[in-house]
């Protein structure tokens, strides 16, 4: 890591974890800092690639695509040509969600968000209309019992 994270950064970044439409006043106060220099704080933590960006977070049952799929894909071919074609094609499809090359058994993992089973169903069409595949298996979500966002962040280093 390129950045050093102190506890204030990691206060600060708990605090946008779980609301980053605060205002920077609400968010220093919440970490015990000027508004100065809790924006300088953020400012530098986004800088450094700590905070890749902000966004709203969308529920897919309500937008109609409540149905998560993970697909389990093993690949006909293991070459950089195949992969770089194969990954335009999967990250281009709007249903996919989230898009893993994995170590093991199975070569890649793909989430999927979607309305119903005829919308799995073009979605496969697609994924194997994408490149030659040696097996495609699903499994779908039946209980969602965690989802977050929000990542493990460090303890603060400790004062010698």
């Amino acid at each position: 890591m390129s950045h050093q994270l102190d506890a204030l950064d990691l206060k600060i970044l708990a605090a946008l974890q779980a609301d980053a439409s605060r205002s920077i006043g609400a968010i220093a106060e919440a970490v015990n800092l000027s508004q100065n220099a809790c924006w300088r704080r953020i400012k530098l933590l986004e800088e450094a690639g700590v905070i890749r960006g902000r966004v709203a977070l969308l529920d897919a049952q309500q937008l109609g695509c409540g149905v998560t799929v993970f697909v389990r894909l093993s690949a006909g071919e293991h070459s950089e040509g195949w992969l770089t074609a194969f990954a335009e094609k999967i990250r281009a499809m709007p249903e996919v969600v989230e898009f893993y090359r994995l170590s093991g058994d199975v070569d890649y993992l793909i989430k999927l968000q979607v309305r119903d089973i005829a919308a799995y169903d073009r979605a496969y069409k697609a994924l194997i209309r994408a490149a030659p595949l040696r097996d495609v298996s699903a499994a779908f979500a039946m209980e969602e019992l965690k989802h977050t966002h929000a990542l493990p962040l460090p303890a603060p280093p400790s004062r010698a």
